[in-house]
């Protein structure tokens, strides 16, 4: 009776049922008006000796009389009982005839045809009322039931193979793949698992796949459901739903539950201007109490995760509920390459690739922005109808998801063209000069995204932390764009808007937040800056006199003329090779390491690979061509 099929053929055989009953019965009337007579016709058709039998038979509403005539004509009347002579009649007159009692289910029938309609629509009314509410589910009650979707140990087949970069939370997470297959060894020492299990981390990487990765392990069930699920419209239902899904999960157990984004209901109690969502409170306090409350339960393992730990509250973190936190955090340059090895597995690669390459070039990307640049680069190979993805479709999927999409057709006018040039040469002569600076891996003139142009680094290794000199550096790699303008265009554009914003920025949080200056020393005099949490801080908070702020004004001027005049000074004093990567520009448009290198060094560029010569638009340069204003200057990515 729970098939939801079964319910659905059954009511839809109950309606057919009703109608066809009904027609049934229209049919019969119909029929019995054919040949009808009317009752007085009929008693001067037996008074005339044009009767030759008759059957007499009590319905519910008189007698019913059919007759056939000497000519077998076939008739039909209906009588009053209060026509106490007709069987006088038909004797009288030589009729033969019979009596039949009334049929017993004639009453039933005639019940069924007045209230057939009405039972019927009400039927297909509770009926359609039904499946409106989650019918077949609890009619009506449904709103109280869990969503949580279950995947069974047959249908989940993600393991650990299948979890590449996050090698510290695999062996985190093990222990309760073990205590799953196994509980005896742990509680036969006194042991007792972790009843649940914080997956915390940046979004992409790949805290959901990880909890799969359990439940596919242990071969226990897996409850999956979203924190948002719990709350609707209706004050109780987020609390019901979680009662209803440890209920079901105790039926299950041993099992896991995995709870997603779980800030949607977890977020800090009393929390909001004019009053908290008690609502969504309630749901936190249920699941507070069913996760360690009076009564314990043994088996089911809560796995939730977030990338906001910062504003859960503090009694569901607390050991008894989310007695471990895992960390899973961005790939380094190691585990970037086996999640590029996990998903080269389903796409056809060519001889040239290399994973250990790609690693390096993609530093800060997590496992979702790998899996999205080997996607990239399987649509490059799909473009171009090779048969395999090689490594020049990986570094042109890099290119695009690092700098943004190429605008070909943009036309630019030539004195921005040489402007843009130099603009970007400056940025590349700083950055090979200093000794802190990423290396420069590409520097391009043609518009990507919403830029002109892009200067991009890449780091030779993972960095974590950065020192003084570094960043000192980065100050000086923003400002050669601009001074170079100065130098060799005698213009100033509003290209460089961007990066002067972010120096005085790097500026600023030294001497601010790192104390990396020796006049103000080693203590934070930043404002308070971060997001507005409903239930803390609200405003901005201020703790610096006048005469500080004038002496952190002060330090940020002096270490922004300070790196000024020495990208200045470079960049008047490597003229030549200025001119050189300018030209370069010019002529190929984009430019790597290796003409950089040779440019550095006083050779002579070599072409790049992949070149082919421009084709400059017909007619006037001008002409539709962008305006001379930058509105949103180059990115140099890190």
């Amino acid at each position: 009776m729970n098939n939801p099929w079964f319910s659905k053929i059954a009511v839809w055989l109950v309606i057919g049922m009703v109608l066809f009953t009904v027609f049934k019965q229209f049919d019969n009337r119909a029929g019995v008006g054919s040949g009808y007579m009317g009752y007085s016709d009929f008693l001067e058709e037996v008074r005339g000796n044009r009767i030759k039998t008759a059957t007499i038979q009590e319905g519910q509403g008189g007698t019913e009389i059919a007759a056939v005539t000497t000519d077998d004509r076939r008739i039909k009347t209906t009588a009053t009982y209060l026509d106490r002579g007709l069987v006088g009649d038909l004797i009288a007159n030589g009729v033969k005839f019979d009596v039949k009692p009334r049929e017993e289910g004639s009453l039933l029938m005639s019940l069924l045809v007045s209230w057939g309609p009405m039972l019927l629509l009400i039927g297909v009314w509770v009926y359609f009322m039904r499946q409106m509410q989650g019918g077949g589910k609890g009619g009506a009650f449904s709103f109280g039931k869990s969503k949580a979707r279950m995947l069974d140990e047959n249908a989940n087949q993600v393991t650990f193979a299948d979890v590449a970069g996050c090698d510290e939370a695999k062996e985190e997470v093990k222990e309760v793949v073990d205590f799953l297959k196994d509980p005896q060894r742990f509680q036969k020492l006194g042991g007792r698992i972790p009843r649940g299990l914080l997956l915390v981390g940046p979004p992409g990487t790949g805290k959901t796949l990880l909890a799969k990765s359990i439940a596919g392990e242990a071969k226990v069930p897996f409850f999956s459901i979203s924190g948002s699920d719990f709350v609707e419209m209706f004050v109780g239902v987020g609390a019901a739903r979680v009662r209803d899904m440890f209920e079901n999960a105790k039926k299950n157990a041993p099992c896991i539950i995995f709870v997603d984004e779980i800030d949607a209901v977890g977020r800090q109690r009393g929390a909001g201007l004019g009053g908290g969502n008690d609502e969504r409170e309630q749901t936190l306090n249920q699941m507070l109490v069913e996760m360690d409350g009076f009564e314990t339960n043994l088996g089911v393992i809560v796995v939730a995760a977030t990338n906001r730990p910062d504003i859960l509250d503090a009694a569901l973190l607390r050991p008894g509920r989310f007695d471990r936190q895992v960390y899973v955090t961005l790939p380094d340059i190691r585990g970037r390459e086996q999640i590029l090895a996990v998903h080269m597995r389903k796409i056809p690669i060519g001889q040239d690739m290399n994973p250990g390459v790609i690693a390096r070039g993609t530093p800060g990307m997590s496992g979702a922005d790998l899996a999205n640049l080997c996607n990239e680069a399987a649509l490059m190979a799909a473009r171009r109808n090779a048969r395999v993805v090689e490594m020049q479709d990986f570094e042109k999927a890099k290119d695009k998801i690092l700098m943004g999409p190429e605008r070909k057709s943009m036309v630019m006018p030539e004195e921005e063209r040489r402007n843009t040039a130099y603009h970007e040469s400056g940025h590349a002569l700083i950055g090979k000069l200093l000794p802190k600076c990423d290396p420069v891996h590409k520097v391009t003139i043609i518009p990507r995204g919403r830029a002109l142009g892009v200067t991009m680094s890449l780091p030779e290794k993972d960095r974590y932390s950065y020192d003084s000199e570094y960043m000192l550096n980065q100050i000086s790699m923003l400002f050669g764009g601009r001074i170079a303008e100065e130098v060799f265009m005698k213009q100033m554009t509003t290209g460089a808007s961007n990066d002067f914003e972010r120096a005085t920025q790097i500026a600023r949080d030294m001497v601010m937040r790192y104390g990396m200056t020796t006049a103000l020393g080693p203590m934070v005099y930043a404002e308070n800056e971060g997001e507005v949490f409903l239930g803390r801080s609200v405003t901005k908070t201020t703790n610096m006199s006048e005469s500080t702020m004038q002496k952190v004004d002060s330090e940020v001027r002096r270490i922004i003329d300070e790196q000024y005049n020495l990208a200045r000074r470079l960049i008047e004093e490597n003229s030549d090779k200025m001119h050189a990567m300018a030209k370069a520009l010019l002529e190929w448009e984009t430019i790597d390491v290796t003409q950089l290198d040779d440019i550095m060094a006083g050779r002579e560029p070599t072409a790049p690979k992949d070149w082919t010569p421009r084709i400059p638009p017909s007619g006037n340069d001008d002409a539709g061509g962008t305006p001379a204003v930058k509105t949103d200057p180059e990115p140099n990515a890190a």
